[in-house]
């Protein structure tokens, strides 16, 4: 994660990424955007804010050499040399725009943006943002003509968030440089990850966390919910996340042997973890240390309730991955011809 409290814009300059396919161009910008104070003090925490929640970092790659990735080098050229950020970050859109591979890619704004002051594990440093901006929201707007007001609707970008946007920070380790990525429009996230910038995954333990659980959701949503139920689903959930919390370390056959009592279950479970790491392009360590801001993050996400067509809820506890096999039994009524739960429980809260 990233630390913007002295964080600053030394340069942001506007272009537009049209789309190939639907014959749109591309217009760019000869000057850099010369603030107001308003203006600069709702867009800084506008860019940096996705950042600041997001453990996982990527590294540049590339199939032959990192230094034939294009973004790895407009990158290099803009931190090294500071009068050619106006044209190469007209190269950038235009490397955007020759990733325009579908009709469904938008068009929008591109604002590549110069930071200062960026934080990262006890270190400040600059970074480059390139942020997509795909939608628009609806405004009114009041104005004053022959001494009445009147409205009318204009569109803006949504202050809330960002569609797509990246943070390279001029900060490498072995692997390259640091980056950030978010994409809260996922409809084509290989356009983004893949295409566009060509990075992946950093090989550490956040990386590792994250995609281990990852299998372990997709898992329990493919094999165990379609088989066997929500219930089952759920109750896989809550003794991952539990295993996660009480290992420092996760060894893959020591927690298949802890979360699946028949041999069945780990089979379906090898044999879905061969298909997911050939479809994610991945390979999942046996053994891996455990990050826990990623647990702690992933923890929020995962839901636990079993919604039924009878207008009722049961709500399972995360934090108990017992309590479903205890205390909640599964059942089949002949007479009503309708599936049951049954609850069992001391006292009611």
């Amino acid at each position: 994660m990233i630390s913007r409290k002295n964080a600053s814009i030394s340069k942001f300059i506007i272009h537009k990424v049209g789309n190939k396919f639907n014959d749109t161009k591309n217009a760019f910008s000869e000057k850099v955007v010369d603030f107001d104070e308003a203006s600069y003090d709702l867009m800084l925490p506008f860019l940096l804010r996705p950042f600041a929640s997001t453990v996982q970092s990527h590294r540049f790659n590339h199939h032959a050499n990192i230094s034939l990735n294009e973004i790895n080098n407009y990158t290099t050229q803009i931190f090294n040399e500071d009068e050619a950020f106006i044209e190469v970050s007209k190269h950038i859109v235009m490397h955007l725009y020759e990733q325009s591979t579908s009709a469904n890619i938008k068009t929008g704004d591109v604002l590549i943006v110069l930071f200062e002051g960026i934080e990262f594990n006890d270190i400040t440093t600059n970074a480059l943002g390139v942020f997509k901006i795909e939608s628009k929201v609806n405004f009114f707007q009041t104005y004053l003509e022959n001494n009445s007001y009147d409205v009318l609707v204009q569109k803006g970008i949504n202050s809330k968030k960002v569609d797509k946007g990246c943070l390279i920070l001029n900060q490498t380790d072995e692997e390259g440089n640091i980056i950030f990525s978010v994409d809260n429009n996922s409809y084509d996230a290989q356009y983004w990850i893949n295409q566009f910038l060509n990075i992946k995954y950093a090989d550490d333990s956040n990386s590792h966390t994250q995609q281990y659980l990852e299998l372990c959701k997709d898992f329990s949503t493919d094999i165990l919910k379609t088989s066997y139920g929500i219930q089952e689903q759920n109750t896989f959930l809550a003794k991952t996340i539990d295993f996660f919390k009480e290992n420092e370390v996760v060894n893959v056959e020591r927690f298949k042997d802890e979360l699946f009592e028949e041999n069945k279950y780990k089979n379906e479970f090898d044999d879905y973890k061969k298909s997911f790491e050939g479809e994610m392009n991945l390979v999942i360590r046996n053994q891996f240390d455990v990050a826990e801001r990623v647990v702690n993050k992933e923890k929020k996400k995962i839901k636990t309730d079993i919604k039924l067509d009878t207008n009722i809820q049961i709500k399972l506890d995360i934090d108990a991955p017992d309590a479903s096999t205890e205390y909640l039994e599964r059942g089949y009524d002949e007479e009503k011809k309708m599936h049951y739960y049954k609850v069992f429980f001391n006292a009611e809260n």
